[in-house]
């Protein structure tokens, strides 16, 4: 656990300019503090203690303003700038590399118990106010712009913005976070 903590606050420094030293993203960043508690919620919930695993979640909805479902399921160094106001359902997986800015929701569109939550791939930048909502796919290193509603599959390297999920470019950018 302390390994996996050491590594995801240094690669939020690296990610983040105004990230000036490791104690100041322990002790102040609202991203590392709900990845810690998501994973104790994730324990819990795999082990079908559903009262505690929501517990614990519901804790830090209200300590860091970032709501992640003990089910959902989030790869290495998942960045949530500012985190306010994100949303993160029951069956979405985020892949490694991620970044998320606030006010983001990664929602469902039906009442099922099978998968309803989006599935965000590697290297994947979801900007500020983005609404992701469905069993739909983002592919790998795709840009999803601030306020765009997506609710179809994003091609991999793709750049999406608007409330009509217009396509920009397809082109790989292989410069986006190594």
């Amino acid at each position: 656990m302390l390994k996996w903590l050491k590594a995801e606050v240094q690669y939020i420094i690296k990610q983040d300019p105004t990230a000036t030293s490791f104690w100041m993203v322990l002790f102040l960043y609202p991203s590392i503090h709900a990845r810690i508690s998501h994973k104790l919620s994730k324990f819990f919930y795999e082990k079908n203690w559903q009262f505690i695993s929501r517990l614990i979640s519901q804790h830090s909805r209200r300590k860091t303003g970032i709501e992640i479902h003990p089910g959902a399921t989030i790869g290495k160094f998942c960045f949530m700038d500012h985190g306010m106001g994100i949303v993160i359902g029951q069956t979405a997986i985020i892949g490694d590399y991620v970044t998320i800015f606030h006010g983001v929701t990664l929602g469902a569109n039906r009442n099922t118990s099978a998968k309803r939550h989006p599935t965000i791939e590697n290297h994947v930048l979801i900007g500020a106010g983005a609404k992701i909502i469905g069993a739909i796919t983002v592919g790998r290193y795709a840009k999803i712009g601030a306020n765009t509603v997506v609710s179809k599959d994003v091609s991999a390297y793709a750049v999406v913005v608007g409330a009509k999920q217009t396509v920009l470019n397809k082109e790989k950018n292989i410069e986006y976070m190594i």
